[in-house]
């Protein structure tokens, strides 16, 4: 600082050097400008990475002997044993599937065979390449340091430490954010969800920040993501790359019904149609059990044998039946306790199948006379932003339903703000929470519970569930 302020000039090289010392010791973050789209500023990137970064050689890398437990000192050298990490995977139609690698320590050679430590087999590389954009060229070696590609390790995942089985040496895994935002998706066409499944499995396999899921509770899949950029991306490259066209949409929410009091029906399954009828009449309390965990308690209370023992598993099967759609929106049902206590049967007509249908029929009416309601998932948030945005972000969570829990500071120097809200609120919470916060503030959730909906809430989801049953009616 003398020297500036003294007038004097420094000379490129030392401009250059205090530069190098900074940006490898982390102090000073490098930024450049350009276009991809136009190739503008690439070479400047480029040369500055040459320029600026530290070499591989500069740094230590360590990794674990999976035999002894013991820390193995690698450091890019290429006099030690031959070992490598996968870092990213590639499947693409056209070019076909592409395991990148940072070699840790040795020379790989074209037809080596190593040891996939993390999955425990062995592993023939075959060829090696570099990649040029998506132009493969085929090399012989790559040395300590140097990155490239191995093609067509089919079990070989993103992630794995591929080393020798006299050093089996396994690398500490990329830490990989995870993903908040989600939609529901499905294919345009009917006749495509096969080929949808099999592109999205590859787009997986490629992105570890991407996630398919099967919400089987309410017959959806989910695609889960950082942000709806990335979903958006994803939709692009499905229609471009593998000419399959999904539709992306608000899923649904994972609701639950269950009820509040108790009630007490009959009900009489009664058919005659020639030769053996149907016969089945049973009498039922229905009550809550207050256990959100399990769909339903069944007991007897049946005295005198006005039901046999042997239609008992019959009831409940219906009632388990009855839970997997409830009559009320059609959400899965929790929390009810069912006894049966009187009936009566027919020694002719009587069957498993009559008892069935009677506990279905008093399933259903008993269910509606109990003061049925909707519960929903509860998620417990935290979310780190810096102090400044702390007002504007609780203000935000209590406008969507949420309960403030409390606020504690971090080790970057952000509040944690954690708050239980319900899961429907949160949906598309990353776009509004980087709008409030310029980008800088981040949140996780986890499920912590499920609650009672608020009545409002429960009547819109009420009058969906009609209108979806009159629409496939009308179908």
């Amino acid at each position: 600082m003398n020297r500036y302020f003294a007038g004097e000039e420094f000379s490129e090289f030392e401009i250059r050097s205090a530069l190098k010392n900074n940006v490898c010791n982390g102090s000073i973050v490098l930024m450049g400008m350009g276009s991809n789209m136009l190739a503008q500023g690439i070479y400047t990137t480029l040369d500055d990475i040459i320029k600026y970064f530290p070499s591989p050689d500069q740094k230590e890398l360590n990794g674990i002997n999976k035999n002894t437990n013991e820390l193995v000192g690698l450091n890019y050298d290429f006099s030690k044993q031959k070992s490598a990490y996968v870092f990213k995977t590639m499947v693409d139609p056209y070019i076909g599937r592409y395991s990148f690698i940072k070699v840790c320590s040795g020379v790989l050679k074209t037809d080596d065979l190593l040891y996939n430590v993390t999955r425990e087999e062995d592993v023939k590389i075959g060829k090696i390449y570099v990649l040029s954009g998506n132009k493969a060229q085929e090399v012989f070696e790559l040395h300590a340091g140097d990155i490239g590609a191995l093609a067509k390790l089919s079990n070989t995942k993103t992630g794995d430490s591929l080393a020798t089985k006299t050093l089996p040496v396994m690398f500490a895994k990329t830490e990989i954010s995870k993903p908040y935002t989600y939609k529901a998706y499905r294919a345009k066409e009917k006749s495509e969800i096969d080929k949808l499944a099999q592109a999205i499995a590859k787009l997986c396999e490629e992105d570890l920040t991407l996630r398919s899921v099967n919400d089987t509770a309410n017959h959806q899949m989910l695609l889960y993501g950082i942000g709806n950029l990335q979903l958006e991306m994803i939709a692009s490259r499905l229609l471009n790359e593998y000419k399959v066209e999904i539709i992306l949409e608000e899923p649904r929410v994972a609701f639950k019904e269950t009820i509040r009091k108790t009630s007490d029906v009959e009900y009489k399954h009664k058919k005659q149609s020639g030769g053996h009828g149907q016969y089945g009449h049973v009498k039922m309390r229905f009550s809550p059990s207050n256990d959100f965990d399990n769909a339903f308690d069944f007991g007897t209370e049946v005295v005198g044998g006005a039901v046999p023992k042997n239609y008992f598993p019959a009831v409940e099967k219906g009632l388990a039946e009855c839970c997997e759609k409830g009559p009320l929106a059609g959400y899965p049902v929790v929390g009810v306790k069912a006894v049966l206590y009187d009936g009566s049967f027919h020694e002719v007509d009587s069957s498993e199948m009559a008892f069935k249908l009677a506990t279905i029929g008093a399933f259903k009416d008993g269910f509606m006379k109990a003061s049925p309601c909707l519960l929903e998932p509860i998620v417990t948030v935290r979310v780190e932003v810096d102090d400044k945005f702390t007002g504007d972000v609780i203000g935000d969570l209590t406008k969507r339903r949420g309960r403030v829990l409390g606020m504690n500071p971090t080790q970057t120097k952000k509040t944690q703000i954690e708050a239980e809200v319900p899961q429907m609120e949160m949906y598309e919470y990353t776009t509004t929470l980087s709008s409030m916060t310029g980008g800088t503030g981040a949140f996780s959730y986890e499920f912590a519970r499920y609650e009672e909906a608020p009545k409002d809430i429960c009547d819109k989801e009420v009058e969906k569930a009609k209108a979806m049953r009159e629409a496939e009616k009308d179908e």
